[in-house]
Formats: structure tokens, sequence, C-alpha cells
């Protein structure tokens, strides 16, 4: 394990190439917007030194921020400032631009990753969300190659959004025909309420949060899958994130005890869903904005982990993504009954009443299609996030494997980890990362 040493060199704004016209200046936050966490989304994609002189020195910074003010001309509301949980004004203040000079090889960072140290690859603090939408820092490792860590506010946009702009960067970075321009019109969609009474921070610790990453690769995959296989499953066998999170889940309760003797505490499996396919017709891929929400499973307390074989879980997890519908939609639109259901939650969070795992998957997303003019990325990686028992999965390069991202109070990092069959399907490095000590 190595720390990461930062020498920042320089900072700056890069503004839009063209001002945002005055009847643009005002973007309102929709519903689903003003519930998001106040947090910043990161992503740090890894680019080694290509063979050819694409990264001479000056070269790579020119071309990134000559492509990122043009590219923010059409994504104008990330170079505004947001004005509370109601709107942004989009007033071409630009968006911070840090360059740094890390003290090690690129392959020091990629082959013994440390989630907590990544952080140090961003422009912000993840959970220090303030009147700024967007930030980036160029990182320099000492054998050429470089890190480009962006946070974007969650306040404005989902995992999805964030890799709609990313590939609208990138193609205008390479200099090919730009992509579908951004749909900024989610307040139509989904429109501002007032959220008296709820904080959309609940659940937000930077205390005792150890954040670790684990790798499960294909083959421990499939033994997973037909795990979890059983004939009621017969038409369609879990998926590989289905079949992580029930493993997960299934270890962590196991190792902790959490379930075994619940008290009265609600026991469930919380996953995010990307409404956009949920819309009839369904949303395209550019509409910009949190066009999210979480599945609630529920679950009563486990049996012996001799007698589960976890079919059961899959099951109950497909039966509650089945009801998120274009009912549902229409219901998430009138906003009352939702926002009443997630003020409920927060108290019962408070009172301590509430044991889960929150599971979000960036598998499928294209995070590998980050080319910016020399080449896809060697890896892209998160980073330690601020809340506690959630679950990130990122596919690995190959895209059969999968990384995730485990944040756990520091205590049940611990049990788990001791657990001899998490132990059995986790690797802490994936194979396409191993050996990288030319770059």
């Amino acid at each position: 394990m190595v720390e990461i040493l930062v020498r920042s060199v320089s900072k700056q704004a890069v503004k839009p190439s063209s001002p945002t016209p005055d009847y643009l200046r005002r973007y309102d936050l929709s519903f689903l917007d003003q519930v998001s966490p106040p947090v910043y989304n990161p992503l740090v994609l890894f680019y080694a030194k290509p063979e050819d002189d694409r990264f001479r020195e000056n070269g790579v910074c020119d071309r990134l921020k000559s492509s990122l003010s043009d590219t923010l001309s059409h994504f104008y509301v990330l170079a505004g400032r947001s004005k509370g949980n109601e709107w942004v004004e989009c007033n071409n203040e630009g968006v911070p631009w840090i360059e740094a000079t890390i003290d090690l090889r690129l392959c020091q960072v990629m082959d013994d990753p440390i989630p907590k140290e990544l952080n140090k690859l961003l422009p912000f603090a993840l959970d220090a969300v303030d009147d700024i939408l967007l930030g980036v820092q160029l990182n320099r490792f000492t054998c050429g190659g470089v890190a480009l860590g962006l946070c974007m506010s969650h306040k404005v946009a989902d995992g999805l959004s964030v890799f709609t702009f990313v590939r609208f960067w990138m193609s205008v970075s390479r200099g090919e025909p730009t992509l579908a321009f951004p749909d900024f019109v989610s307040a139509e969609r989904f429109p501002p309420r007032s959220l008296q009474g709820y904080e959309p921070g609940v659940g937000i610790t930077t205390s005792n949060i150890v954040s670790k990453l684990f790798v499960f690769r294909a083959d421990k995959i499939e033994k997973l899958k037909a795990k979890y296989s059983s004939n009621s499953l017969a038409t369609r066998p879990p998926s590989r994130v289905e079949a992580l999170s029930t493993f997960l889940w299934s270890r962590y309760t196991s190792a902790t005890g959490v379930c075994s003797n619940p008290q009265g505490k609600t026991c469930f499996i919380l996953q995010a869903v990307n409404l956009r396919t949920k819309f009839d017709p369904p949303l395209p891929e550019h509409s910009f904005g949190n066009y999210y929400r979480f599945t609630i499973t529920f679950l009563t307390p486990e049996p012996a982990v001799t007698d589960w074989d976890g079919s059961n879980l899959v099951l109950k997890v497909r039966e509650t993504l089945n009801k998120i519908d274009q009912n549902y939609i229409e219901e998430l639109r009138k906003g009352d009954n939702h926002l009443d259901f997630i003020k409920r939650s927060a108290d019962a969070f408070h009172k301590g009443e509430l044991i889960s795992l929150n599971f979000t998957s960036l598998c499928k997303f294209p995070v590998y299609d980050s080319d910016f003019g020399w080449g896809r990325p060697t890896w892209v990686a998160s980073a330690a996030l601020t809340y506690k028992n959630l679950v990130v999965f990122i596919d690995t390069k190959s895209g059969d494997g999968i990384e995730a991202y485990i944040n756990l109070k520091e205590d049940d990092m611990a049990k788990l980890e001791a657990d001899e069959e998490f132990q059995l399907f986790t690797s802490p490095t994936p194979v396409e990362r191993t050996g990288t000590t030319s770059v």
C-alpha cells in the first residue's frame, strides 16, 4: 500500500467557449435533484503514457482545457453556480481546473489501490459540496502517465449523466462529430417541491468508515450465479450484479450477525435504478439530471446460512424492481407520497431502526470508452465515498469481472474480511492491472 503524495501546480477556471444566452440563465432543479444527497460524484480515469508524443508536456493539458471549454458551451449548467436547493444560475463562471504532480509511478497506484488515497486525485472533498457543480484535476505521474479526476455535484447529475458529459467531452477532444446534445428538462418531468422537514444529507458520514476495493473475477462470478440459481429462476438466471449483491448481503449479515436478532429493526437491500428506461417511451441516455431512484427490498431475519441458497433473495429483489414502472413514474411526478416516504425513512435512520446494504452499479456503463485522443483508459476508478454500508460496482477493463468498492464501519469491515467464504470469492487486484511495473 502506498500513500499518494500530491504537489499542486496550478489552479484556474475553464469557462464556456460561448457564453450562455440570457434565456438559459436560470436552471431549475427537479424534485429528484432536490432530494439527491449534497455530495460530489467522483470519477478517476488513468492513462498510461503512449509510445508516441501525444502526451507532450503541454499538449494534454491544452487539448483537454480547450475541448472542455467547448463542451461547457453545451453543458452550460455545469459552468454556473447553484443557488441553494432550488436553482442554478448559469452565469459562465466556469469550472475549477487543477494541475497536480504525483510523486509516484502510475503502477504504484494501480497495482495496490486504496480508495481513500484515490480521493487525493480529485479536485474536491466529496462531502464538501458548495455552489460549484463540476471540478477537474489533471494529475501527472513521474512515469509520464496521467490521471484525470472529476467531481460532479449529485445535486444536478446522477452517474449516467457524468458519463454522458465525459463521452461528449472526449468526442470534442478527438475532433469527431459531437454526440446528442444534453437534455436539460428534468424539472419539467419532475417539478420541484418544498422539502420542508427533510434534509437530503441523511446518511452522509466521514467518521469510522472504511472503504476498500475488492475484485470478483469472471470465474468466481459464474460460480455465484450457479449457486443462486434455482428452478424458479430458470427463465432468467441471476445477473452478475444480482449474484454479487446477494453474496455480499449474505456474507455481511453472516459476519456481523446484524439481522440474526434485529429486535424490531428493519432489514432491507437498497439498489439504485435508472429511471430513463422505465418511462413509456424510454428517455434517451442524454437526459441530464437525476433520473434514478432506489428499490427497497424488505427482508425477514436471516435463516440459517446452511439452509439459504440466495435464490429467494434474487426473486424478492426482482419483484421489487418490477414495481418501478410507468405508474411508479407518474406517482413520483406528483411527489407527495414519495416525499412522505423518504421523510419517514430519514426519521427511522436517525433512530437507528434500519439495517441495510445499499448497492449502486456502474456496470455496462461506457466507463472504458473515455478516449480523448490517446487511447482508452488503463483503469477507471471511483473513490472512498461518504456513506456507510454502500457498495459500488464497476466493470473491470476486460468487462467480465467486477470491482466492488465497499464502504462499511471499521469493525464491520474487519468482520467481513475475516469471513472465509468472502475470502474465497474475492481478489485484491484484477488480473489486467497486475504486473504493470513498466507503467
